[in-house]
């Protein structure tokens, strides 16, 4: 059924085991993209439980809702970005959550559409944004930034060792013609490559991390997460729990700091020791979920 409906909530086990013990109050659901991790945990938290979800994405929210349709008035969708948690939690009148999930992974409805531009897998607008009513596309950042700028971004968002070459390689090219296309950017980022990287190796294509650099500037995705790490002590009521899926070391760094700054302070206690990982037959059944590392956390006072 999940694959039927397009998506399967990655470490979905894990993720009722973590915070349905917390969750027979008010669940906040930060990424709830098309409702698989809400709907489990609706089903599992009982009739008390409500929940709100939150997506930047217009048609996430859309699919969510007919997704989560049974749950009637249990539940209240908004789009906003995660980092708008506070906000969102004042406008539905409530006061704190007592379980916040966020799965900061792009959703496979999202990477699979050509016209939203996040993969290269098929030919389509160098677009990328989340939220389609605002900000810059990457085509913007590409075509505008310059060579220093851009090789900076690359590095810095990507992790990519040949950032350098690659800002050249764009560079070049758009003096010729505007580059929008994804396939357009993914055959200059993989020229930019020395040979012998060039290669898809272990099903990551060479213009992986660039993608995921543009992706995540397009976005905001790192500034958002600190804005929601911020937010936990302030929504999070005594006893609540709060787990995030990241997918790559920028997000998890993060998340996994954040954490142990509020476990010294004595307000919270880790709910694991190491970022829980997917099972080798989820990462096998859904190769997108081999990157997720879910790490929790619970108030305590």
């Amino acid at each position: 059924m999940e694959t039927e409906r397009g998506h399967a909530p990655v470490l979905k086990a894990e993720v009722l085991a973590m915070l349905s013990p917390a969750g027979r109050g008010v669940l906040v659901d930060c990424t709830v993209g098309l409702g698989g991790h809400a709907e489990a945990l609706l089903d599992v938290c009982g009739s008390e439980t409500r929940l709100l979800g939150i997506d930047a994405d217009e048609s996430n929210l859309l699919r969510a809702r007919k997704r989560l349709n049974r749950f009637g008035e249990r539940v209240r969708l908004f789009q906003a970005n995660f980092s708008q948690v506070n906000s969102v939690l004042a406008e539905a009148g409530v006061a704190g959550a007592d379980a916040i999930l966020a799965d900061l992974g792009v959703a496979s409805s999202q990477l699979d559409d050509p016209a939203r531009g996040f993969s290269f897998a098929a030919d389509g607008a160098l677009d990328m944004r989340l939220d389609s009513r605002e900000g810059r596309t990457a085509a913007d950042l590409v075509n505008r930034l310059d060579e220093k700028d851009l090789a900076d971004l690359i590095y810095r968002y990507g992790e990519e060792r040949y950032s350098r070459r690659i800002a050249r390689a764009i560079v070049t090219a758009r003096r010729t013609k505007r580059i929008e296309r994804t396939t357009e950017l993914a055959a200059i980022v993989t020229g930019a490559m020395p040979p012998a990287t060039r290669r898809t190796r272990r099903g990551v294509h060479p213009a992986t991390r660039t993608f995921q650099a543009l992706r995540i500037a397009v976005n905001d995705e790192l500034g958002a997460l600190e804005s929601l790490l911020s937010a936990l002590p302030e929504v999070l009521n005594v006893g609540g729990r709060a787990g995030i899926i990241s997918f790559h070391s920028l997000e998890d760094r993060r998340v996994k700091k954040a954490f142990a700054v509020w476990a010294a302070a004595g307000q919270a206690r880790p709910l694991c020791r190491k970022p829980v990982r997917p099972t080798q037959e989820e990462a096998e059944n859904n190769p997108r979920s081999r990157s997720a590392k879910l790490r929790g956390i619970e108030r305590i006072w």
